[in-house]
């Protein structure tokens, strides 16, 4: 009975308001329509259930209603698909159970207006109710019919078309039940009738996910059967013709159809359509139809002979020029993203152009490890080709028959992490000294803090005080912030003090030092004067370089006109222009015998050179600027901006007693000349849209016009006699100083060089660091340089990052600093082929391109390009020493010692500050002797030198005068190790020492005699813990290549446990939340901290590592990393700013604030911290629950990786090749895997 609008007993004589008739009325048809899709239903089961005589026609009645209602009510629609609902089973079972072919078409019509609308979640409801299996029995039952219901063949191929892609099994189902060719026979007997083919077409599409499918349908003709359907340019049945090409595309995923179809020439045949099809679709209608072309195009390349195929189908001209014609037009994106793909993934793979990938330079370790990579390095026979496989695919070896790999049901639902630890066992911390006692107590000489007296020494007042506790400190933290000058220098009135030797260790122990830790003695330490320190620079000859006041003196410096023979600098030195090479050096204005005729400065014993200082002086055209402006305010570096541990002469001091693999005897200028961070922003850079695809169209163009390549090696270290360019238009290169990178340097066109990285020593892998020279360039032309050997997957250089350069000329100008330069900047894979000895086993790894462009300001300056702000090790030397001699012994004790020696005879600093007792009063030495111990590391990553920086901050802020910093060291004794790896920094290495090996890796078992740093450095926590004076803090500076701002990793059991299933032993375990308490407090004071990025769990392939090491054996609850971004901020004061020398120093000073902070807060108990900073539950990041391990063999990443992905244009699915034969039954995709330029990328963070 059909309900009318005054059902429920309304009637129009009631009074009613006149605005609530409608929506009464509008409520009355809801109700009345929801009562009758339920009276419906009911009836139909009810049907269902009684088997009586005429129930055909009941059911054709019901389900005809039912379809009505569907169709004209949404309403209907979401109660049918509703939670809680039975209306899909009472609508399948009907459909299970019925005979009658109305009723049959009836449903399926339901079933199909359900699904059509409302996204995916109503199909998987109907594959959840198992509408799948119902439907393909019912597929099977009606083929057996002769000739087929063809309607009935066009609803269920319609509705199998839209519910298949969320069933996973639905390949698998269909082949069980027997089905696969019956859509097959149906397409082949009904060409014509494009309404039957279409259905069938799309569920033929969902099969082919299934790799066994494919291949089963291969072999019955499918893939001929599409190029029967496939052809020219035709307005006639495109949508037949598009869902083909998918269905095609989905085909040739497997290899064998692959195969198949290269055999029958299809490659040219697709090529051919694509030409077509590109020619006459002048308006671009049918940009679906071309792109499905491509997409079988690069489906058929991903095998080796389809590749092959294409390139003798000449198909990298064809759409290298197609896809330059659709540039003009931004919505064939798509056509051309697919189309450099394709171009990418077909270019002929080339061997790095390298003797070997082994490092330029050999160094002959002491010990071969038994296993690894440099034991697997040493073992090869001296004959093998290492720099590239035999074969650079392995598709050739493939059997026949495709192995199917089904899908576990959860795979895909529940993520899950195997690298996390599990075992509750072992993420307790357990204190393990490791080593006997007796042999700890070797490193007690390194804690004479521990025992002093001090009274031999110069103390502030020697009369007793009242002992003050350091629980009562107060007072308002301040520290220098990123856009305040720096703290003004020491009071020069204490540097005159000397210092009294601070412990008998100075004198007798030393001499009983054990012999392995070259310990040096007393002339060399702390203990020794600072005049003596002043007479052993004066016995130093007069050298060919710029006063030792040249920094703070810059602003003196008067550039004349460069005509003139000599050009006098107001401290003493000139500058002389030779003859021929118009070279201009630097030279004393007095005479020297030590002065050699080529420009260089000898040393008694070692000899250091300052490169070229640059052509032709100042730029002839800015002469006038130059001459006008060095006066003025502007050209002018206040002696305020210039750092005040920087002194030219004494780092070149350091540099003498620097021991490198090459020897090197040249030193780079901005070492030399210093840095100061310039006084402008550097914002990120915008990408601009495209820039990689321009790239990679340039490099396709290498090979369709290889005439045009140059191909010049212009620099080579591998080879000495290679010669330096002459010609004036060519670029001069060089790398041959101190943390110097590159290896070899290949002019592609007249402004275009390829550069190779060197592997770190005793490596094969490791690039990424690099620092070399520059000379020769024009004004106003741009350089594009390319970095080939790269192997990380992603860098911060696709996300705004820029290199850094220094000009020598604008140093002269008063501007000496590193800034951040280059555009269209892109990170991307190439066509350059890893051997699987580089790869860890696995074969057919690309290399990546850094490539980038330079518009140089000066013709024929003198410019360095850098990774990152470069830290030597000998500017490391030269800060300790002036830190040393601008303090103020009286009130700060500080001592550098020698850890130990490094491979190559390198000495690792270890600093100990703290503040002086106020006396040498008995409560005064206990307060001094009791302060809990700091300590911190760095830079045992070489190419990570924003730690250094970091570090250099950190060292400034203890060693200031500030109220603070006084406070700080009276509360806390530093241990300081601020390069844990020299002999890595010092030869241009990324990541290891020169044992080969990531020394963040050996930890848990150093070895002496390959990691000496790690072992002592171990050493020292190891005594400390066997005394019972654990530090309060460790953290080991690092630096982020895929991440931006500073963030922290520490170590925590339940979180750990948070991130895993195993919740049940987590629930009792009971763990002090304090060490949260230090990150938090930094991401209230420090700018470019972010505690969204903080992770605290502990994953295994990092429990090697000095965090978790020091955590777990050596008991030190706060346990960090410290991680610094390479590229800049997205959050906070810096959003938006790439990271500079300021802010990274800042970061330093104020982890030193947080530490104050920290002590205040936890006494006099460390367990009464605000709830505020403890409060994990509700501040647990999320992003770190779906922290992956390092898939790379080489590159793996310290901490866990970066979430922040990239689709390359240029990726040549070189490790994704295997993808399509291994989906087993997954669902079909509908991304739109062409439109993969990085201007289109979606940023993942979870």
């Amino acid at each position: 009975m059909r309900a009318g609008p005054l059902g429920h007993g309304g009637s129009l004589r009631e009074p009613r308001p006149a605005r609530s008739r409608p929506r009464r009325w509008l409520q009355a048809l809801r109700v009345s329509a929801s009562s009758r899709t339920i009276s419906l239903l009911s009836q139909l089961e009810k049907i269902n259930s009684d088997s009586v005589l005429g129930e055909s026609d009941s059911a054709r009645y019901v389900t005809s209603k039912i379809l009505h209602l569907v169709q004209s009510q949404e309403k209907t629609r979401k109660e049918m698909t509703s939670k809680g609902s039975t209306g899909i089973e009472v609508i399948l079972s009907t459909l299970e159970n019925t005979r009658d072919s109305q009723t049959i078409l009836n449903i399926l019509n339901i079933l199909i207006e359900i699904v059509s609308v409302g996204g995916g979640r109503r199909a998987s409801v109907l594959v959840a109710k198992g509408g799948t299996q119902i439907l393909l029995q019912l597929l099977l039952t009606a083929s057996k019919d002769s000739p087929p219901n063809e309607e009935l063949m066009v609803l269920l191929h319609t509705l199998l078309a839209k519910i298949g892609p969320k069933d996973k099994k639905i390949g698998m189902k269909a082949r069980i039940n027997g089905v696969l060719n019956v859509s097959l026979n149906l397409v082949k007997h009904n060409l014509q009738n494009h309404r039957l083919v279409l259905p069938c077409l799309q569920v033929l599409r969902v099969y082919s996910t299934n790799s066994v499918n494919a291949v089963s349908l291969g072999k019955n003709g499918v893939v001929e059967l599409m190029f029967k359907i496939i052809g020219p340019f035709s307005k006639r049945n495109t949508s037949l013709m598009k869902v083909a090409l998918d269905t095609l595309a989905a085909l040739l995923k497997s290899k064998t159809n692959a195969r198949r179809a290269v055999d029958r020439g299809y490659v040219q045949v697709l090529i051919t359509i694509y030409v077509d099809w590109h020619r006459h679709d002048s308006r671009h209608r049918y940009m679906l139809i071309r792109k499905g072309v491509l997409q079988c195009i690069k489906s058929v390349t991903n095998i080796k002979l389809g590749r092959k195929a294409f390139i003798d189908a000449n198909g990298m001209k064809i759409l290298y020029n197609t896809s330059q014609e659709c540039l003009a037009v931004r919505t064939l994106d798509p056509l051309v993203n697919t189309s450099s793909l394709i171009m990418r993934k077909c270019f002929p793979k080339n061997r790095l152009p390298l003797p070997t990938i082994k490092s330029a330079f050999h160094f002959q370790l002491p010990v071969i490890p038994a296993s690894g990579p440099v034991a697997q390095l040493y073992n090869l026979p001296p004959d093998v080709d290492d720099v590239v496989d035999e074969s650079d695919d392995n598709d050739d070896a493939e059997t026949e028959s495709e192995i199917e790999t089904e899908i576990d049901d959860d795979k895909d639902q529940h993520f899950k992490n195997d690298d996390i630890e599990t075992d509750i066992n072992k993420l307790k911390p357990r204190q393990e000294l490791g080593r006997p006692i007796e042999e700890l107590k070797m490193y007690e000489q390194f804690f004479p803090e521990l025992s002093e007296n001090f009274q031999e020494w110069d103390l502030v007042s020697k009369e007793p005080k009242p002992f003050v506790s350091d629980a009562n400190l107060s007072g308002p933290i301040v520290v220098p912030t990123a856009s305040e000058e720096h703290s003004a220098e020491a009071n020069p009135s204490t540097k005159g003090v000397a210092l009294k030797d601070c412990s008998p260790l100075l004198t007798e122990e030393y001499n009983r030092r054990p012999v392995f830790l070259e310990l040096p003695k007393k002339d060399n330490m702390k203990g020794s004067s600072l005049h003596q320190q002043n007479d052993q620079r004066n016995v130093l000859p007069s050298c060919q370089c710029l006063s030792q006041e040249i920094v703070k003196g810059l602003d003196r410096i008067s550039l004349q006109n460069s005509a003139k023979n000599e050009q006098y600098y107001g401290t003493g030195c000139v500058v002389e222009k030779e003859n021929k090479a118009s070279i201009t050096t630097l030279a004393g204005s007095k005479p020297c015998e030590h002065v050699s005729p080529c420009g260089g400065s000898l040393f008694e014993g070692s000899s250091v050179q300052l490169g070229k200082l640059c052509c032709t002086g100042v730029d002839s055209e800015e002469e006038e600027d130059s001459r006008s402006s060095s006066s003025g305010e502007h050209a002018m570096l206040q002696v305020s901006d210039v750092s005040p541990v920087h002194d030219c002469d004494l780092y070149l001091e350091m540099v003498k007693n620097t021991k490198s693999i090459p020897e090197y005897s040249e030193v780079a200028y901005p070492d030399y000349f210093g840095h100061i961070p310039p006084p402008f922003k550097e914002p990120i850079l915008e990408r601009r849209y495209g820039v990689q695809r321009t790239k990679i169209c340039q490099d396709i163009e290498r090979l369709i016009y290889q005439n045009d390549i140059i191909d010049r090696v212009v620099y080579d270290l591998d080879n000495s006699s290679c010669s330096v360019p002459e010609e004036a238009d060519v670029l001069k290169f060089n790398s041959k100083f101190e943390s110097g990178n590159l290896r070899k340097v290949i002019q592609i066109r007249k402004n275009e060089y390829d550069l190779i990285l060197n592997s770190d020593i005793n490596s094969n892998h490791y690039h990424q660091w690099f620092y070399f020279e520059v000379s020769g360039m024009k004004t106003g032309t741009g350089y594009r340089f390319n970095i080939i050997n790269c192997e990380k997957s992603n860098s911060q250089f696709n996300y705004g990052m820029q290199p850094l350069m220094y000009s020598v000329q604008e140093a002269l100008r008063l501007r000496p600093c590193w800034t951040r330069v280059g555009t269209d900047i892109c990170y991307y894979k190439n066509h350059f082929s890893r051997s699987s000895i580089a790869a860890g086993g696995q074969k057919g790894k690309s290399y990546y391109t850094i490539t980038f462009t330079v518009t140089f300001q000066h013709k024929d300056d003198v410019c360095y390009f850098a990774y990152h702000y470069p830290y030597t090790y000998s500017t490391l030397k030269m800060h300790l020493r002036k830190l040393e001699s601008m303090h103020n012994p009286q009130q700060i004790y500080f001592r550098h010692d020698v850890l130990c020696k490094t491979l190559a005879g390198n000495s690792c600093p270890l600093v100990t500050i703290t503040a002086m007792p106020e006396s040498n009063y008995y409560e005064h030495i206990c307060q001094f002797r009791n302060r809990p111990y700091i300590f911190l590391s760095a830079r045992v990553h070489p190419g990570e030198t924003n730690a250094s920086w970091v570090m250099k901050g950190t060292l400034e802020y203890l060693m200031s005068n500030s109220p603070n910093a006084q406070s700080l060291r009276e509360t806390y004794i530093f241990k300081i190790i601020p390069m844990l790896n020299p002999d890595g920094v010092i030869n241009g290495n990324h990541r290891c020492s020169l044992s080969g090996e990531d020394l963040n890796r050996q930890w848990q078992n150093p070895n002496p005699d390959l990691h000496p740093t790690i072992y002592h450095a171990k050493g020292l926590l190891q005594y400390l813990a066997a005394i019972k004076r654990l530090p309060l803090v460790y953290c080991d500076y690092h630096g982020h290549s895929r991440k931006k701002n500073v963030f922290m990793y520490g170590c925590s059991i339940k979180e750990t446990m948070w991130h895993t299933s195993v919740n049940a032993a987590s629930c009792d375990l009971m763990e002090d939340p304090a060490y949260r308490a230090l990150p938090k407090i930094l991401s209230q004071t420090a700018p470019a901290f972010c505690m969204g990025s903080c992770s605290f769990v502990v994953e295994k392939s990092k429990e090697s590592t000095a965090r978790v090491v020091v955590w777990r054996e050596i008991g030190v609850q706060r346990s960090y990393t410290m991680e610094s971004t390479l590229c800049g901020c997205d959050q906070g004061k810096y959003k938006g700013l790439q990271i500079g020398t300021r802010e990274l120093e800042e970061m330093g000073a104020k982890f030193c604030v947080g530490l104050l902070r920290l002590k205040r807060m936890s006494s006099p108990l460390e367990y009464n911290l605000p709830s505020s900073l403890l409060d994990i539950e509700n501040d647990l990041i999320e992003s770190s629950c779906k922290v992956t391990s390092p898939t790379t063999y080489v590159l793996d990443e310290d901490e866990p990786r970066f979430l922040e992905e990239v689709d390359y244009s240029a990726e040549s699915n070189d490790e994704d090749v295997e993808l399509a034969d291994n989906a087993g039954d997954d669902e079909a995709t509908n991304q739109d895997d062409g439109l993969s330029d990085p201007d289109s990328t979606k940023i993942l963070l979870s």
